[in-house]
């Protein structure tokens, strides 16, 4: 029995999808904190109980217990209230998947201070952009040259960051040794109460969205979070206790707090972090064997890569159950990593606002190319633009329709600072995501893309994921991104801007190929009547394509309507 997760859910097992969708439940405490609740209890009851195994490009392993995961938070908790950091302040992290991600996100919680996770990517616009909007008055990050490059020409534009801090090795002048500061702290911290303590309503973690149009919102979360992603880790990525599950991905993006520490632990799963520089299909792999996970999640573009490479020297019968989201997994990409591996990709679907939404969730048959099936958290609905239901087939917003007086677990609280762009996408106690889909028959999900990313050609309403995923079938296709291009006649027409795989050319004939296998695969009116290959595809920094960098480069920035 798994005595922390069966604090929150009083069933835990299931017969169906049906049988779960109606009867699960999670119960919230008023004054739920994970770093106590759950990294805390498991160092009560199993301290020696492993928590995290690490690997780097260097093929270095290191591993942590949730006994050392408390005694390193509790030292940190410590070190963080004698560089004046306290409840409510807000602190960004940069730490790649450092190991000290883990251990400063737990002391962040246990002294209730609100945390920003940051990525490396990020360039020095980026961070004087956050730490002032955000008035972040300590940086944690690593010893990186270009990072720390970035952020101290931010440094002297940011007025509120009274402090810096790095981990690693070499520590430049003028900047705070955060691992000295760990080590000579006390171990031993006692949990606030009073005013000083937390309460699951208070304000925990911002992440700022990816900002595939404008500037990046904060999406405001509370306590409640880690329980919402109970169903993320038990019921989609089916992770299993004293298990590795490993979810690559840099510990700034929301898929971290999806995938490498919340539902995880409290399920009692061991996290997998493979730190890397940069990633590399032959990376990726490698980190695989040395970690062996028996559940495993990644974004679909490190899936799109990996079945270009040769795989037949590779097994992965250690790997009982994969996932994938971030992005819609093509039919295409689905079928062959399933020939070449025999792994059944299973598919979820959220946002940084959300736990997972949708997913083809255990007891599902796979239909490729869809996103399963609602989570019974939320109250999933599609509505039209009078604000009602959609029939089977028919285009409608993904919304989620119990957002009102409590909202469940795993629902962001608004977008911090913002009560204007909050109301606009929340009101009459419903969220309207903004992405766009469909639902067939059998109540299966179908992702059409963002509302502003829907094509509207004469008459016809074209969702790009469906011809990208035509697209995608072709052996020369390594990536594409579809999109409106303006046309005189039409309004829009269809335009693919292609990445190709290696050994093709890019020649008008190949277009003429790659309209004619889109004509045969799909409706004929969604063929891409402009073709373009290019080295990459625009993308914000945690890897999504930017349609609105194409669409405004050809001159069509208006969404469809």
């Amino acid at each position: 029995m798994n005595e922390i997760l069966s604090k929150y859910c009083p069933r835990i097992d299931f017969d169906s999808y049906e049988d779960f969708y109606r009867n699960y439940q999670c119960i919230v405490p008023d004054n739920f904190n994970f770093a106590y609740d759950v990294t805390d209890e498991w160092a009560r009851i199993k301290p020696d109980k492993l928590a995290l195994v690490w690997t780097n490009d260097a093929a270095e392993m290191k591993s942590y217990t949730f006994g050392d995961m408390k005694r390193l938070s509790d030292k940190a908790a410590n070190a963080l209230l004698a560089l004046g950091i306290k409840k409510g302040d807000v602190v960004m992290l940069i730490l790649k998947q450092r190991p000290e991600v883990w251990v400063m996100l737990n002391a962040l919680m246990k002294i209730g201070a609100i945390c920003i996770p940051g990525t490396y990517q990020l360039t020095q616009k980026d961070i004087v952009y956050r730490c002032n909007i955000a008035e972040v008055k300590l940086l944690v990050s690593v010893d990186d040259p270009e990072l720390v490059a970035n952020i101290s020409a931010a440094r002297a534009q940011c007025p509120g960051l009274k402090k810096i801090a790095l981990v690693g090795t070499q520590i430049p002048e003028g900047f705070i040794d955060m691992g000295a500061e760990i080590e000579k702290a006390p171990d031993a911290f006692v949990r606030p109460t009073g005013a000083a303590g937390t309460v699951t309503k208070d304000n925990m973690l911002i992440y700022f969205s990816s900002g595939t149009t404008g500037m990046p919102k904060m999406v405001l979360h509370n306590y409640s979070l880690p329980l919402g992603h109970i169903v993320t880790a038990k019921y989609w990525q089916c992770v299993e206790d004293d298990k590795i599950h490993l979810t690559q991905t840099d510990s700034g993006w929301a898929k971290f707090a999806w995938g490498k520490i919340y539902g995880q632990w409290i399920c009692g799963a061991a996290i997998g972090a493979y730190d890397t520089e940069k990633f590399t299909p032959q990376g990726i792999l490698d980190a695989l064997g040395r970690i062996r996970p028996t559940t495993f999640c990644a974004p679909a573009t490190i899936f799109r890569f990996l079945i270009k490479e040769d795989l037949s020297g590779y097994d992965f019968s250690y790997i009982k159950h994969s996932s994938v989201a971030g992005e819609p997994l093509s039919p295409e990409v689905y079928y062959k990593l399933k020939e070449l591996t025999g792994l059944e990709i299973r598919e979820g679907f959220g946002q940084s606002e959300t736990s997972v939404m949708a997913a083809t969730f255990k007891w599902l048959p796979v239909r490729p190319g869809s996103m399963g099936k609602p989570s019974p958290l939320f109250g999933l609905n599609l509505l039209d633009e009078n604000e009602q239901p959609c029939d089977d087939g028919i285009v409608g917003n993904i919304s989620i329709t119990n957002g009102g007086d409590k909202p469940p677990p795993g629902l962001f609280t608004g977008y911090w600072k913002d009560e204007e762009i909050t109301r606009n996408c929340w009101y009459d106690g419903t969220y309207h995501t903004g992405d766009m889909a469909w639902h067939d028959g059998d109540g299966y999900y179908w992702f059409i893309g963002r509302n502003d990313d829907v094509i509207k050609c004469s008459g016809y309403r074209i969702g790009p994921f469906e011809v990208e995923s035509a697209l995608m079938e072709h052996p020369s296709v390594l990536e594409c991104a579809v999109t409106a291009a303006p046309d005189p006649n039409r309004g829009q027409v269809v335009k693919a801007t292609v990445v190709l795989a290696r050994g093709f050319t890019a020649i008008e004939e190949l277009k003429r190929e790659l309209q004619n296998h889109v004509k045969r695969v799909t409706a004929p009116y969604k063929y891409p009547r402009i073709v373009e290959f290019v080295e990459d595809l625009p993308k914000t920094i945690s890897g999504k394509i930017q349609r609105n960098v194409i669409r405004k480069q050809d001159g069509s920035e208006t969404p469809a309507q």
